[in-house]
């Protein structure tokens, strides 16, 4: 069945809210994308840029395609104006509960009673926010993983309350973007790639505040020991490290102490200096 979605709206343009909108733009979607203010749209438009131009460099674009989808973007500031007249809402917002189901209790009563809220959530159920969306039937989770043209999987995950009908479409709608839908049967933190990713990453993030090792090092034994392509850190680069930052921040708040000293590890040595992986230019790694 096809996903019968005519309009997206995707909702924060960071990094991987910015590749939603590109990913679903240049599969022939109108798309509109929200963020806080002016000032976060102006940086969200040379993010896209940027995607323009990864994507040209490692598929090619000779007709100019992936331009034009970006050009076609709409960029607001007003949340209700942008979920207005959509047909599906993309939430992207930083990883924090408590302004999830904020921004899902302003735009509940400004969306059409139709339109289908999916969240990007990396860690949290979706059945923690349904409340607040006002359609719990309409409601779950589709997350992306990063360098998403690439790396194009989409994990779907209702709760016990989302219609059957609304998780086909969704799968449907991950397909028609170029995406490889991936249907979990249940509610699971962290999905499948976050349950087998996050454990990885905070292994990494473990040997270095306890000083076993640098990243340099520990990257450089995962990818020789394993042949994989990009050890730990290299991965949280791509990730942007604002991410990991709120997950930690969130594990130390219960009780994680671990977790604490990397939030503070990531903030001090990096946040603070402006240091937030390759959307930047320099995190762990330094980036052209």
């Amino acid at each position: 069945m096809p996903s019968s979605f005519r309009t997206v709206t995707v909702l924060g343009a960071g990094v991987l809210g910015a590749q939603i909108a590109f990913q679903t733009a240049n599969h022939g979607f109108p798309v509109t994308v929200y963020d806080v203010d002016d000032a976060a749209l102006t940086i969200a438009r040379g993010r896209f840029d940027a995607i323009v131009g990864q994507y040209t460099r490692e598929v090619g674009d000779p007709e100019g395609a992936a331009r034009r989808a970006v050009d076609g973007i709409r960029f607001v500031s007003d949340i209700a104006e942008a979920v207005r007249d959509t047909d599906l809402v993309i939430e992207a917002v930083p990883e924090n509960l408590e302004l999830k189901r904020s921004v899902y209790a302003s735009i509940a009563s400004a969306a059409p009673e139709t339109t289908v809220f999916a969240t990007n959530s990396s860690t949290l159920l979706p059945s923690a926010i349904a409340d607040a969306t006002g359609r719990p039937d309409r409601f779950l989770a589709l997350h992306f993983a990063n360098h998403i043209w690439a790396q194009n999987t989409a994990e779907v995950m209702g709760t016990p309350r989302t219609d059957p009908e609304v998780v086909e479409r969704v799968v449907a709608f991950a397909e028609e973007i170029g995406m490889v839908p991936i249907r979990l049967k249940k509610e699971q933190p962290g999905y499948v790639l976050n349950s087998l990713l996050v454990p990885f990453l905070n292994a990494a993030a473990d040997l270095l505040v306890r000083d076993v090792a640098d990243p340099e090092t520990i990257d450089a034994t995962w990818r020789i020991a394993t042949g994989a392509p990009l050890g730990p850190f290299q991965i949280y680069d791509v990730i942007g490290l604002r991410t990991p930052y709120a997950i930690a921040s969130a594990s130390a708040a219960a009780g994680d102490t671990r977790a604490g000293a990397f939030a503070e590890y990531l903030k001090r040595e990096y946040l603070d200096q402006g240091k937030l992986g390759r959307e930047s230019g320099e995190g762990f790694y330094r980036y052209r």
